[in-house]
């Protein structure tokens, strides 16, 4: 076999091994080390140390010199260089801290407070409830960007109080599944750190170049609610007096000042500090892990057990991360060597695509790894394999990376892998059915397709905040 045969043939083995289910970092790590014994295989840096042998040597010298020989490889080296990169990247110093912050807000007890406030500043609003749980949503997701955190716990505060105001069970469930995955577009962005990480564009100009098309795509999440209620008032009826009380305007301006202005000032000061150029990413970080505990003890949150599982949590994840950024530049490194990225980068040139026919194809590729993968998987692993194309095609990697981000979306949307929809379920009332669930989120898939065309047809939804602040590139 050829040596970018024998890329492909690892590419294979290493899709086979992710749907048989196999550990992804590690699967990574062993391949890219197995592939990379052979890629990087010298014969005479293996037997350099039989030479030195002579007839009077013992068994223990020959034992010796042989493991010796086995590790004279340059893949050992490379794993190791690779680790230590990995683990010296400032972008991805900022992973931990945004983490933890998350992981701290998540345990002040802010969400249903926030969420009770909103109800009762919306509720003269159609689909009153959905928009407060939407908006909750979207704030907690942004201060977390975690996920299964936002989707399980407004499961279990806002879906309750939906379902008790008689809102439809698809519709209620489909607002807080769509509202649990913005964090991960919406700055301050884990998935944006990870993704300018693994292509190398700022990220700083990548959260200015984000914030306009999540901004986009929370509103057409709220035209959608707004307009179904009002189509269709019986999916969402106006709550009634028992379910959210009037309450005084100097009463609900407290409410809002105490729950809604505090994790709304710790957002802005982080991504607001950021955009300005006041602070880098990890700095900007470390003062939202610093705002995270302030807020948990102002709101008598704050504990040593609860300090101690946000410190696990963040350390596990973290470490998940870079485990991944360690296997997939090892992996990368191999696959480019064997000449794998130039066998691909040849096989899309042949089919003489358009720019934008391009973006479809790998918008889709990725739309259709978002079923089997984690967001995490697919932009430390298979983003990098579009990248080199980039330039190729005319495509700025700040529009990509903004277009996959959004993507992204819909890999914790779409039925049948929707993950967003499971950990729901896993909370849920035993009444509601998956189906219910699916069939909720179905609508707020083809919002996510419509804020991708919007972002094409009008580029300047992502340019524009990137050009005024830093300036054309």
């Amino acid at each position: 076999m050829t040596d970018p045969q024998v890329a492909l043939l690892m590419l294979g083995i290493f899709i086979a091994f992710v749907f048989l289910g196999f550990p992804i970092a590690f699967t990574l790590m062993a391949l890219g080390i197995g592939f990379g014994y052979f890629a990087y295989y010298d014969p005479s840096r293996m037997w350099r140390g039989y030479n030195r042998l002579d007839e009077d040597a013992g068994w223990w010298d020959s034992v010796s010199l042989w493991v010796e020989g086995f590790y004279n490889n340059r893949i050992f080296d490379l794993f190791v260089n690779q680790t230590y990169t990995v683990m010296s990247n400032e972008v991805l110093t900022a992973v931990p801290l945004f983490l933890f912050m998350g992981y701290i807000v998540e345990r002040a007890n802010i969400v249903g407070r926030l969420f009770d406030t909103l109800a009762v500043a919306t509720k003269n609003m159609p689909g009153s409830l959905g928009v407060a749980a939407l908006i909750t949503c979207a704030l907690f997701a942004t201060a977390t960007g975690i996920v299964g955190a936002v989707v399980t716990l407004m499961g279990l505060l806002a879906l309750p109080a939906m379902l008790k105001a008689r809102y439809d069970a698809s519709f209620a469930s489909g607002i807080i599944c769509a509202g649990g995955t913005l964090g991960i577009l919406i700055p301050p962005s884990i998935m944006l750190i990870v993704y300018a990480a693994s292509s190398g564009v700022s990220i700083v100009r990548l959260y200015a170049a984000a914030l306009l098309p999540g901004l986009v795509l929370v509103g057409l999440y709220l035209v959608y609610i707004i307009a179904r209620a009002m189509l269709n008032p019986k999916l969402a009826p106006r709550p009634t007096k028992e379910e959210v009380p009037d309450v005084p305007f100097l009463r609900l301006a407290w409410m809002l000042a105490t729950s809604f202005l505090p994790l709304a000032l710790l957002i802005f000061s982080v991504l607001g500090s950021i955009l300005f150029g006041l602070a880098t990413p990890t700095e900007a970080a470390a003062i939202g892990a610093l705002g995270g505990m302030v807020l948990a003890v102002a709101y008598g949150a704050m504990s040593f057990e609860r300090l101690r599982e946000s410190v696990y949590l963040t350390v596990r994840t973290t470490a998940m991360v870079c485990w991944l950024f360690v296997g997939s530049y090892v992996f990368s490194a191999v696959f480019s060597y064997l000449g794998g990225e130039h066998v691909i980068a040849e096989f899309v040139k042949s089919f003489d695509l358009t720019p934008f026919q391009f973006l479809i194809m790998a918008q889709l590729i990725i739309f259709l790894l978002g079923w089997p993968l984690e967001w995490s998987e697919i932009i430390i692993i298979f983003v990098p394999i579009f990248l080199p194309l980039l330039p190729v095609f005319g495509i700025d990697p700040l529009f990509f990376g903004v277009l996959v981000a959004l993507n992204l979306q819909t890999s914790f949307l779409t039925p049948p892998m929707a993950m967003s929809a499971y950990y729901l379920k896993g909370i849920a009332p035993p009444h509601i059915q998956l189906t219910q669930i699916f069939a909720g989120v179905l609508p707020y898939v083809g919002m996510v397709f419509m804020a991708m065309a919007l972002m094409y047809a009008y580029p300047q939804i992502v340019f524009y905040l990137p050009e005024l602040f830093y300036g054309a590139r």
